[in-house]
C-alpha cells in the first residue's frame, strides 16, 4: 500500500463542546468526531449514541453530570457502526434501543465493522481494551416507538434509509428538536460506505418535513434555528449527490473504480476538501457509490482485508 488511510494519521485531540439545543436537550460535539446527544426527562436521562469505547463514553457522562444528577436509563443507537455503539456499557442504562434492522446488521456484520473501523481510525478507539464485546439492544422497533421520560415524550423513528439501512432519528416534540445521527452532518463529510445514495435525499426530505427548530447532527456543530437546520440539510444533500453522480457516470460506461475515484474527487474536492474526515471517508464513499451504480443494492461488508485491497486499487 502506497500510503496509509488519512484517518490512521489523525491523532490530534479534538475540542469538546456541549451545547443546549433546547430545554434540557444537549449536543456533545467534538470538531467532526462522533457526536452524542443528551435528553433530560423528569427523573431520568436518555443518551443518543454511545461513543466507540466505555472510556470515551465517560467524557459524555462527565458533561451530563455538569447539568444533571438524574440517572441514565436509556441509550438510543441510531445505527450499528462501532464508533457509535461499543461504549454503551459505560452508561449502565436499563434500555439500549435500536431499530430491528440495525440489530440485524450487528448480527450480520458487527464484528467485521469493528475490526475495519479500528484499523481505519485508531484514535476513535481510545481505551478499546475496555470494550466488553459487541453491543446488542435490549429493545428494538420496526417503524417507530415512543419513550416517556416522565412527562417528556421522545419519539424514535425509522424514516428511511440513508447512512445505513437501519437509521433512526429521535424527535422531542415539546422543544421540536431532532437528533439525526449521521443522516445529517455539518461541515463534516458524510460517511457513505454503508449508505443508500438513491434513498438518502428522500430521507432528508422526511427530516425537513418535521420543520424542527434545532438538530443535533451526527458530526459537526449543533444546528440551532431553522436557517442552520436548512443549511445543513442542503449541504448534506449536495455532498451525497456530488459523490454519487460522477461515480454513476463512470459505472454506466464501464469505467473502473479508480476512474470513479478521480471523477468524484474532481466533483467534491472544490466544495468539500476542508470538511472534517473528508479524506477518510472518500475512498469508502466512492467504492459504495460505484457499487450502487452497478446494481449492488445492499452494501457489501467492509473488512480490514477488503479495506486494504480497495485502497491499494485506488492508489494504483
Amino acid at each position: 500500500m502506497a500510503k496509509a488511510f488519512a484517518s490512521q494519521g489523525d491523532m490530534t485531540e479534538k475540542k469538546i463542546t456541549f451545547d443546549e439545543v433546547g430545554r434540557d436537550l444537549w449536543a456533545f460535539t467534538a470538531e467532526g468526531d462522533p457526536n452524542s446527544g443528551v435528553i433530560i426527562g423528569d427523573e431520568s436521562v436518555m443518551i443518543v449514541e454511545a461513543q466507540a469505547t466505555p472510556r470515551l463514553a465517560g467524557k459524555v457522562i462527565e458533561k451530563v453530570r455538569e447539568v444533571t444528577d438524574k440517572p441514565i436509563t436509556h441509550v438510543v443507537l441510531t445505527h450499528y457502526h462501532a464508533v457509535r455503539v461499543l461504549g454503551a456499557s459505560a452508561y449502565g442504562a436499563d434500555q439500549i434501543i435500536m431499530s430491528d434492522v440495525a440489530r440485524g446488521m450487528v448480527e450480520e456484520r458487527g464484528q467485521e465493522d469493528w475490526d475495519s473501523e479500528f484499523q481505519r481510525f485508531p484514535r476513535l478507539f481510545e481505551g478499546h481494551e475496555s470494550i466488553p464485546g459487541l453491543t446488542y439492544p435490549t429493545t428494538t422497533f420496526s417503524d417507530s416507538m415512543t419513550v416517556y421520560l416522565g412527562k417528556r415524550r421522545v419519539d424514535i423513528k425509522h424514516i428511511g434509509r440513508a447512512h445505513t439501512a437501519g437509521d433512526a432519528v429521535i424527535h422531542v416534540p415539546d422543544e421540536n428538536v431532532m437528533f439525526t445521527g449521521d443522516i445529517v452532518e455539518d461541515h463534516s463529510a458524510c460517511y457513505c460506505g454503508d449508505g443508500y445514495f438513491g434513498d438518502w435525499g428522500g430521507t432528508l426530505d422526511n427530516i425537513a418535513a418535521y420543520d424542527v427548530d434545532a438538530i443535533a447532527p451526527g458530526r459537526g456543530g449543533a444546528l440551532i434555528g431553522k436557517d442552520a437546520v436548512a443549511r445543513a440539510i442542503d449541504s448534506t444533500r449536495d455532498f451525497v449527490d456530488s459523490t454519487y453522480a460522477p461515480a454513476a457516470k463512470v459505472a454506466a460506461r464501464g469505467g473502473s473504480l479508480k476512474e470513479a475515484w478521480d471523477a468524484v474527487r474532481a466533483s467534491c474536492d472544490p466544495k468539500f476538501k476542508d470538511y472534517a474526515i473528508y479524506e477518510h471517508c472518500l475512498p469508502f464513499n466512492v467504492s459504495r457509490a460505484y457499487d450502487e451504480a452497478r446494481g449492488i443494492l445492499h452494501p457489501r461488508i467492509w473488512t480490514d482485508k477488503r479495506d486494504l485491497e480497495m485502497w491499494a486499487e485506488l492508489q494504483g
